[in-house]
């Protein structure tokens, strides 16, 4: 039995029976059936289900926000946000399918040259749990736009959000078969990944992703769209302290720490400049109200998704304290909330070396260099390259920055965790395998058909060269 509980009061809040592979393998020949109907359907008709989907998330806001908070533990006000993405999602789909991966006809002396685009089949889309609605519909929203059809498994942890957006996707009309869904852990996965499919779209952990590549190392057939997590920098070098800190915290502490562009390093220069801000980082952190999802007043940051979560995440800290790293924040009296709840935790670890590897809680690790050339070294001291980001009013140091550090969205003066709809969203190395979501969806939920198209059948051979004129021939 499958079960998710909130991970602040331990309310139940779904269960139900875990599908095993013969359950996936019914719903891929259900989506297999529908494919070639809905691929078939008229692109105006396609965007129609689609836009009224997103009428219905409107309409069905509330529900659908209170069940994210209350599933994943975060704040009632960030999941009315993460509802309004969902909602925008579609619009920017459609601007995206346009620009991307849209119609172009060219005049030519024989007709026309011609690109269209054609979706890949059946597309698995894994979701993650800290953006059970938003991330996931990320991928199922421009599939469909292209005319694809898709199974999609959420996360074992919110099973509910995900069984919510495909309810009001068959109530705008979407075909049955076209979007199936499929609840279960780990085997449930697997039992997709190995299924027929046609593509597999995934958000989630870079482990997890790792396991992806080499399941498709001989499926060159399977378009593998990943977006990874990241060690993420965040440089922070002149300006005023608290101004920098309210970048820096959100880029670090933001949904708990659960983003995978949140800042895991804090770089600072040495000295009296940055111990300014590492003091300033650390008076904000301190401030953060942390609480359930629905706690008066409003929190900043509610619990990680689960204890187990929430454990990893203490053995982490206790691994580089082992280590030798300085705490730079007070323990926080967490007495009355559940054992799901992770304060913010700052650690030095200057001269201390780390493994490189994400640590998906409110954890930040600073520090401390001599020079800017050194905090770029340090920035791109990972295998990682999701987000990065400089806090300086300096043009000279964010030149240097942009063109030096490795990462797919890099950002100035704000945190590493603003991203837009309208851009692509994605990294390099363990972050990804260079098929960024957002607004780049469209690329990967289609293929380019190319194509010289002649209306009237015209006698080519005296185009081609070396061909013996038959006239002559017979004169010889």
């Amino acid at each position: 039995m499958l079960r998710s509980n909130c991970p602040a009061t331990g309310e139940l809040i779904w269960e139900g029976r875990a599908d095993e592979a013969a359950d996936v393998t019914r719903a891929l020949g259900q989506a297999r059936a529908a494919f070639a109907r809905w691929a078939a359907t008229d692109l105006d008709a396609r965007k129609a289900v689609l836009r009224r989907y997103a009428e219905l998330l409107s309409a069905s806001a509330v529900d659908m926000a209170a069940t994210i908070a209350r599933e994943t533990g975060k704040p009632l006000w960030e999941a009315q946000q993460e509802v309004a993405s969902m909602i925008g999602k579609v619009d920017i789909s459609i601007r995206a399918q346009a620009e991307r991966a849209g119609y172009r006809a060219e005049g030519q002396g024989f007709g026309q040259a011609v690109l269209r685009h054609h979706p890949h089949g059946v597309m698995a889309v894994l979701g993650p749990y800290n953006f059970p609605g938003h991330l996931p519909n990320g991928h199922i929203v421009p599939a469909l736009l292209a005319g694809n059809s898709v199974v999609f498994k959420p996360s074992e942890e919110t099973p509910a959000t995900g069984e919510l957006m495909a309810m009001l996707l068959r109530e705008a009309g979407l075909p049955d078969g076209v979007l199936v869904l499929v609840q279960g852990g780990r085997e449930t996965g697997a039992a997709l990944i190995a299924g027929d499919i046609d593509g597999l779209l995934f958000t989630g952990s870079a482990e997890t992703g790792m396991i992806l590549r080499r399941a498709m190392v001989d499926r060159p057939n399977v378009i593998l769209a990943l977006e990874l997590g990241g060690n993420n920098p965040v440089v922070a070098w002149d300006g005023d302290p608290d101004a920098v800190a309210s970048i820096v915290v959100q880029s670090a502490f933001a949904t708990a720490g659960q983003r995978c562009s949140c800042a895991r390093r804090l770089i600072v220069p040495e000295g009296p400049v940055g111990d300014r801000i590492v003091a300033a980082v650390a008076a904000l952190a301190g401030r953060m109200r942390i609480g359930a999802w629905n706690a008066v007043p409003e929190p900043a940051i509610g619990p990680l998704v689960s204890v187990a979560a929430a454990d990893k995440a203490r053995a982490e800290i206790a691994r580089l304290l082992a280590l030798g790293a300085r705490p730079l924040l007070p323990v926080r009296d967490l007495s009355g909330l559940s054992s799901a709840f992770v304060a913010p935790t700052m650690l030095d670890m200057t001269g201390i070396a780390a493994a490189d590897r994400e640590i998906f809680a409110p954890v930040l690790q600073v520090l401390r260099v001599a020079d800017f050339d050194a905090a770029i070294d340090a920035a791109n001291a990972t295998a990682f390259g999701l987000s990065a980001g400089l806090v300086s009013e300096s043009e000279d140091l964010w030149r240097r920055f942009l063109a030096l550090v490795r990462a797919g969205i890099v950002n100035r003066n704000r945190p590493t965790t603003g991203a837009s709809g309208g851009m692509p969203f994605g990294g390099l190395g363990a972050s990804g395998n260079h098929r960024p979501s957002a607004y780049y969806a469209a690329d990967y939920c289609a293929y380019p058909v190319a194509g010289f198209e002649a209306g009237v059948l015209a006698d080519l051979t005296g185009d081609m060269k070396g061909i013996v004129d038959l006239a002559e021939e017979q004169v010889s």
